[in-house]
C-alpha cells in the first residue's frame, strides 16, 4: 500500500495547506486547546499544544491510523506475528517485560517461561556478586564489572544505570563501567586503574560475532592472562555471555553456568528489557531491575488497549508523521532537563534511526515519502548554551522533545535540599520558557514595541516563533517511570513505521560497511602496497602505511 495515495492522506494534505499560515500561537484561541492536547497515563503526560494541530487534524490523523490497520498492527505486534518481514520473525521486546505468571504462546510454543528461567538465572548471578561470593581468581571478591557491548548491547544499559543512579545498590561493593569502542581507548583506560583479580567481563553480542565487542573481549582476556595463565579459571570466574548463539559463546570459552541466552525474536536496540540488561541489575539491584520492567509492561498495555485519540504513543506517532509527511519538517531535537537523562538522547538516536531509517516498504518497494528524521539532542540546560540559537533563528523547522520530571528532591537529606529544589524548580521554569518561546516568539510583540518606540525592528532581535515542540512530564524519575518512558519511544516508533509501511526491526543498512571492513583490515595489515579499492580509499590506505603508524606485526 502506498500511503501517500490514500484519499486520508489527501485529506491530511488539503487541511495541511488550510492552517500552515496560522501561526501556533494563534491557534490557542481554539476553546480548551491546552486540555484537549494534553493527555496523561500513570506517571506519563504529554504537552502537544505547542505543534501546529487542532482538533480536525487529530481525527484526520485517526482515520489515517485506521485506514491502515493500525490497531490490528499494534495486535500483531504482541502476540508474536512475525512483523519483522525481512527475516520472517516476531520482534518480542513485549514479551521480555510480561509478568512471571502470564502466558504467552506464538507457534504453539509457550514464550514466557523461558525468559523467566533466564531472569531467575540473571538474579542468581546478581546476588553472588552483590553479596561479594563471585570471586576471581585469587579468591578475592569481584568489585567491578565491565559491559563489553555495542548498540543496543552498550545504549539501553548505559542509559538505564547513568540515569537511576540514585537507585543502586547501596550495599554492593560492586561498579559497573561500559565498553564500547573498538579502538580500544575506553578498555584501555580501565586497565589502567583497575585490578584483574577483581575485575568481571560481561560480553553482551546477540550474533556473538560482533568485532567491537570481541576485540575488547581479546584484549580483556589477554589482560587477564598476564596475571593468570589458567585459562579455564579465568573463563570460569572472570567472563559471563550473553548472546542468542549458545554454540559460539562455547566456542569462545564461555563457561555453561556464565552463559544467559536472548532469543532471535530481540532485536538488540529493543533487548535492554532482557539479559543484556544485567549490568542494569547489578548495579540496581534485581527488584528494581523487574520495577524497569513493570513500568514498560504497564505502557505496552495502555498501548494495546487504549482509544487512539488518548493513547500516549499512538499520538506521538501520529503527530511525528504530520511533522516529517505533512509539514516537512527532518530534523528532531530530544531535550531531557535532567542530567540524569543525559544518554538518552543517544539511546533514541538509535532506536529510532536504525528502526526507521529506511526507503523500502514491506513489498520491497522504494516509498514516494519521507520517512525518519534525523535526531540529536542534549541536556537542556546545555543545549540552551548550545545549539538553541539555530532553534530558535535559524532557517529550518525543527521538532522538539523536552522531557522533564516533575519532582526531585523531596527526600534528599542533605542541608542543601532547599537549595536543589529550588535549582529543579529553576530548571522547570527554563523548561517551560523555553518551549513557549520556541512557539510564541516575539515578532510581533517586537514590532509593536518598537513602533512605539519610534525606532527601527532590530532584526537579530527577532525570534520567528512557530516552531512545534511537545513537552513530556515525568511525575518522578524512577526505575517503574523510565521503563514506561523508554517503551513509550520503542512503541511511538512503531507507530509511525505502521504507517509508513517499513520494517522497523531489521537493520541491513549496517552490514555492507561491516563487510567491507575486513579487506580493508586486511589490506592494512599487507605491507604491499594496496591498490584493490576505489582510488580515495587505496590513498588513504597507502598514506597510514607510509607514516608507519599500523602495525599489526
Amino acid at each position: 500500500m502506498d500511503i501517500s495515495s490514500l484519499k486520508e492522506w489527501n485529506k491530511l494534505e488539503i487541511h495541511y495547506n488550510k492552517i500552515s499560515k496560522t501561526h501556533t500561537r494563534d491557534l490557542f484561541a481554539e476553546s480548551e486547546r491546552g486540555s484537549f492536547l494534553f493527555k496523561s497515563f500513570d506517571n506519563l503526560s504529554i504537552d502537544l499544544s505547542k505543534q501546529k494541530i487542532n482538533r480536525e487534524t487529530i481525527v484526520l490523523l485517526m482515520e489515517l491510523a485506521d485506514r491502515v490497520e493500525l490497531r490490528e498492527k499494534i495486535n500483531a505486534l504482541v502476540n508474536g506475528k512475525p512483523v519483522n518481514t525481512t527475516e520472517n520473525r516476531p520482534a518480542l521486546h513485549t514479551a521480555l517485560r510480561l509478568r512471571k505468571l502470564d502466558s504467552l504462546i506464538v507457534d504453539g510454543k509457550e514464550i514466557n517461561k523461558p525468559i523467566q528461567n533466564e531472569l531467575d538465572k540473571m538474579s542468581e548471578i546478581v546476588d553472588r556478586l552483590q553479596s561479594g561470593q563471585w570471586c576471581g581468581f585469587s579468591g578475592k571478591p569481584i568489585t567491578d564489572v565491565i559491559n563489553l557491548g555495542v548498540g543496543g548491547s552498550d545504549l539501553g544499559p548505559l542509559l538505564a544505570c547513568e540515569a537511576l543512579d540514585d537507585f543502586k545498590n547501596k550495599e554492593s561493593l560492586v561498579k559497573t563501567h561500559f565498553v564500547s569502542s573498538m579502538d580500544g581507548s575506553q578498555i584501555s583506560a580501565l586497565m589502567n586503574k583497575l585490578n584483574p583479580e577483581t575485575t568481571l567481563f560481561i560480553l553482551v553480542s546477540k550474533s556473538f560475532t560482533t568485532v567491537d565487542t570481541l576485540s575488547n573481549a581479546a584484549t580483556a582476556k589477554s589482560w587477564l592472562m598476564s596475571k593468570c595463565a589458567n585459562d579455564s579459571l579465568l573463563m570460569e570466574r572472570h567472563f559471563i555471555g550473553v548472546s542468542a548463539s549458545k554454540a559460539k559463546m562455547d566456542n569462545w570459552g564461555i563457561s555453561p553456568k556464565n552463559q544467559l541466552l536472548l532469543w532471535d525474536w530481540v532485536g538488540g536496540r529493543f533487548s535492554l528489557w532482557s539479559t543484556v540488561g544485567l549490568s542494569i541489575a547489578i548495579k540496581l539491584g534485581m527488584n528494581n531491575f523487574k520495577a524497569l520492567l513493570k513500568g514498560a509492561n504497564s505502557l505496552d498495555k495502555h498501548f494495546v488497549d487504549c482509544e487512539f485519540d488518548s493513547n500516549l504513543p499512538v499520538l506521538l506517532g501520529l503527530v511525528g508523521i504530520w511533522n516529517i509527511n505533512f509539514r516537512k519538517i527532518s530534523a528532531q531535537a530530544v531535550l531531557p532537563y535532567d542530567a540524569r537523562l543525559k544518554f538518552f538522547p543517544d539511546y533514541l538516536t538509535q532506536l529510532e534511526m536504525e528502526s526507521n531509517g529506511k526507503s523500502v516498504s514491506s513489498l520491497g518497494q522504494q516509498v514516494k515519502y519521507r520517512t525518519c528524521p534525523v535526531l540529536w539532542g542534549e541536556v537542556g540546560p546545555n543545549a540552551q548554551h548550545a545549539f538553541y540559537q539555530l532553534l530558535h533563528q535559524g532557517t529550518q523547522k525543527i521538532n522538539c522533545d523536552f522531557i522533564v520530571p516533575i519532582k526531585r528532591y523531596k527526600d534528599h537529606p542533605s542541608k542543601q535540599s532547599k537549595s536543589l529544589r529550588e535549582q529543579h524548580m529553576l530548571t522547570l521554569a527554563n523548561c517551560f520558557a523555553q518551549s513557549r518561546a520556541l512557539m510564541i516568539g516575539n515578532e510581533g510583540k517586537l514590532q509593536e514595541e518598537n513602533d512605539i518606540k519610534g525606532i527601527n525592528v532590530l532584526t537579530h532581535q527577532i525570534y520567528p516563533g512557530d516552531q512545534p515542540s511537545t513537552t513530556i512530564l515525568v511525575d518522578e524519575l524512577t526505575p517503574y517511570s523510565l521503563g514506561q518512558l523508554i517503551a513509550l519511544y520503542e512503541h511511538k516508533v512503531f507507530v509511525m513505521a505502521s504507517l509508513w509501511d517499513i520494517n522497523p526491526f531489521d537493520q541491513w543498512g549496517v552490514e555492507l560497511g561491516k563487510s567491507i571492513a575486513k579487506d580493508t583490515f586486511s589490506s592494512l595489515e599487507e605491507a604491499a602496497k594496496c591498490t584493490k579499492f576505489d582510488e580515495s580509499t587505496n590513498n588513504l590506505i597507502n598514506f597510514v602505511k607510509k607514516k608507519g603508524a599500523y602495525n599489526c606485526g
